[in-house]
Protein backbone atom coordinates (compact mmCIF):
# COMPACT_ATOMS: atom_id res chain seq x y z
CA UNK A 1 0.00 0.00 0.00
CA UNK A 2 1.05 3.63 -0.96
CA UNK A 3 0.23 7.01 0.23
CA UNK A 4 -1.55 9.13 -2.49
CA UNK A 5 -2.14 13.10 -2.01
CA UNK A 6 -5.70 13.25 -1.36
CA UNK A 7 -8.51 13.11 -3.80
CA UNK A 8 -11.99 13.53 -3.49
CA UNK A 9 -14.22 10.41 -4.55
CA UNK A 10 -17.95 10.48 -3.99
CA UNK A 11 -18.80 7.17 -1.98
CA UNK A 12 -22.28 6.45 -0.18
CA UNK A 13 -23.59 9.69 -0.56
CA UNK A 14 -20.92 12.20 0.31
CA UNK A 15 -17.27 13.22 -0.68
CA UNK A 16 -14.89 11.21 0.92
CA UNK A 17 -10.53 11.41 0.49
CA UNK A 18 -8.91 8.83 -0.42
CA UNK A 19 -5.16 8.70 0.62
CA UNK A 20 -4.22 4.80 0.02
CA UNK A 21 -3.85 2.81 -3.07
CA UNK A 22 -3.95 -0.24 -2.70
CA UNK A 23 -2.80 -2.69 -5.35
CA UNK A 24 -2.73 -6.84 -5.98
CA UNK A 25 -1.70 -8.80 -8.82
CA UNK A 26 -5.47 -10.47 -10.76
CA UNK A 27 -3.09 -12.22 -13.21
CA UNK A 28 0.52 -11.79 -14.86
CA UNK A 29 1.62 -14.27 -18.29
CA UNK A 30 5.29 -13.91 -17.78
CA UNK A 31 5.45 -12.29 -21.09
CA UNK A 32 3.39 -9.40 -22.29
CA UNK A 33 0.36 -8.88 -19.54
CA UNK A 34 -0.52 -8.58 -16.23
CA UNK A 35 -3.60 -6.93 -14.82
CA UNK A 36 -3.96 -5.92 -11.24
CA UNK A 37 -6.80 -5.01 -8.90
CA UNK A 38 -6.33 -1.70 -7.15
CA UNK A 39 -8.50 0.17 -4.64
CA UNK A 40 -8.52 3.67 -3.53
CA UNK A 41 -8.83 3.80 0.45
CA UNK A 42 -9.39 6.31 2.87
CA UNK A 43 -7.44 7.19 6.06
CA UNK A 44 -9.39 4.60 7.74
CA UNK A 45 -8.38 1.95 5.26
CA UNK A 46 -12.48 2.04 3.97
CA UNK A 47 -12.42 0.97 0.20
CA UNK A 48 -13.92 4.28 -1.71
CA UNK A 49 -12.61 3.10 -5.40
CA UNK A 50 -11.76 -0.19 -6.65
CA UNK A 51 -11.37 -2.19 -10.23
CA UNK A 52 -8.68 -3.44 -12.78
CA UNK A 53 -5.86 -2.38 -14.80
CA UNK A 54 -4.00 -3.91 -17.37
CA UNK A 55 -0.26 -3.19 -17.81
CA UNK A 56 1.12 -4.93 -20.58
CA UNK A 57 3.62 -3.50 -24.10
CA UNK A 58 6.54 -1.06 -23.38
CA UNK A 59 4.68 -0.75 -19.76
CA UNK A 60 5.04 -4.51 -19.02
CA UNK A 61 8.41 -4.78 -20.18
CA UNK A 62 9.67 -1.40 -18.05
CA UNK A 63 8.40 -2.83 -14.87
CA UNK A 64 9.73 -6.56 -15.27
CA UNK A 65 13.11 -4.91 -15.63
CA UNK A 66 12.91 -2.35 -12.55
CA UNK A 67 15.28 -3.07 -9.90
CA UNK A 68 11.95 -2.53 -7.73
CA UNK A 69 8.80 -3.91 -8.83
CA UNK A 70 6.34 -3.43 -6.21
CA UNK A 71 7.31 0.21 -6.70
CA UNK A 72 7.35 -0.16 -10.18
CA UNK A 73 3.99 -1.10 -10.20
CA UNK A 74 2.71 1.51 -7.93
CA UNK A 75 4.28 4.55 -10.12
CA UNK A 76 1.65 2.34 -13.27
CA UNK A 77 -0.83 2.63 -11.73
CA UNK A 78 -0.48 5.89 -10.29
CA UNK A 79 -0.18 7.51 -13.45
CA UNK A 80 -2.81 5.46 -15.12
CA UNK A 81 -5.43 6.43 -12.84
CA UNK A 82 -3.83 10.20 -12.13
CA UNK A 83 -3.00 10.17 -8.75
CA UNK A 84 0.21 10.98 -7.39
CA UNK A 85 2.34 9.15 -4.77
CA UNK A 86 3.84 10.44 -1.71
CA UNK A 87 7.05 9.43 -0.78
Amino acid sequence: MKAIQPVSIWANGSNSQATQLSLTIVSDNLSTSATLYYQLLSEDGIQLAQGNLTIDGEEYQTWGSSSDVNNEAYVIAATKLSLILID
